[in-house]
């Protein structure tokens, strides 16, 4: 097998992109070993932040993108992020599902492929995301990805179907969630030896340990705080498909 800073020098040398990290070598090496990768949703998976679609389709947008981008940025803690954009939405069951319906959620370029690469390597996938698990379903689903291999925050409705609450047991509603979120996939039957976190957000930086490497992913957005804390940083899927498929396991 390959040590980490030969599969570093492999894709240098291959010229695509500039490849930016804290411990670069680490990081290719955990993704290439890893039993278990965790992703991050908005932003990452799909090429926005899904409670801003549902803002707009509500008529909230610009209230609560600045909130979406304090939580992101690190500016204000997650859980109170959370709880502000919920009681300024309260939204309907019947109102997500619409906005699910007319606005879906779109993918991020070479996420699709990336995460096939990854089963077909026998890796087990997660969504973990401070994201709503309504509307993450509908991406677990296109990219094959099980319900129960999703950790999101679950929001809870009247017997109408009203906005009630939010779940604030679920370990993603809280700051510092993400790594609460991986102990438990760690604790779980399957029991993970090495997993690696990726994201865009600092909530997904949050989560090493217990991941063995954060990969930040810039290919929507690029947050300076964010690549700073990097073990790889990248802007393109396909550098981490290379990898892969480079070193396969």
């Amino acid at each position: 097998m390959a040590t980490g800073e030969e599969m570093m020098f492999a894709l240098s040398d291959s010229g695509r992109n500039e490849i930016v990290g804290n411990d670069i070598p680490a990081a290719m090496e955990a993704l290439v070993n890893a039993d278990c990768v965790c992703f991050d949703v908005d932003s990452t998976v799909v090429n926005e932040e899904g409670i801003d679609v549902l803002a707009d389709y509500l008529g909230q947008g610009e209230a609560v993108a600045n909130l979406t981008k304090q939580a992101m940025e690190g500016g204000m803690k997650f859980q109170d992020a959370l709880a502000a954009r919920l009681q300024l939405l309260k939204p309907s069951k019947a109102s997500i599902e619409a906005c699910l319906r007319d606005r879906p959620l779109e993918l991020t370029p070479g996420v699709a492929d990336l995460i096939k690469t990854l089963h077909d390597a026998k890796k087990e996938v997660y969504l973990v995301s401070g994201g709503f698990r309504i509307m993450i379903e509908p991406v677990a689903e296109i990219l094959n990805i099980p319900k129960s291999n999703i950790v999101a925050n679950t929001i809870l409705f009247d017997d109408n179907g009203e906005y009630k609450d939010f779940d604030d047991q679920e370990p993603t509603s809280q700051d510092m969630g993400k790594p609460k979120a991986l102990q438990q996939i760690a604790a779980s039957p399957s029991a993970p030896k090495t997993m690696v976190m990726v994201g865009d957000g600092a909530t997904d930086a949050q989560a090493k340990p217990p991941a063995a490497a954060f990969i930040g992913f810039g290919g929507v957005v690029v947050r300076e705080k964010v690549k700073a804390k990097s073990d790889w940083f990248v802007t393109d899927f396909q550098d981490m498909i290379r990898l892969l498929n480079e070193y396969p396991t």
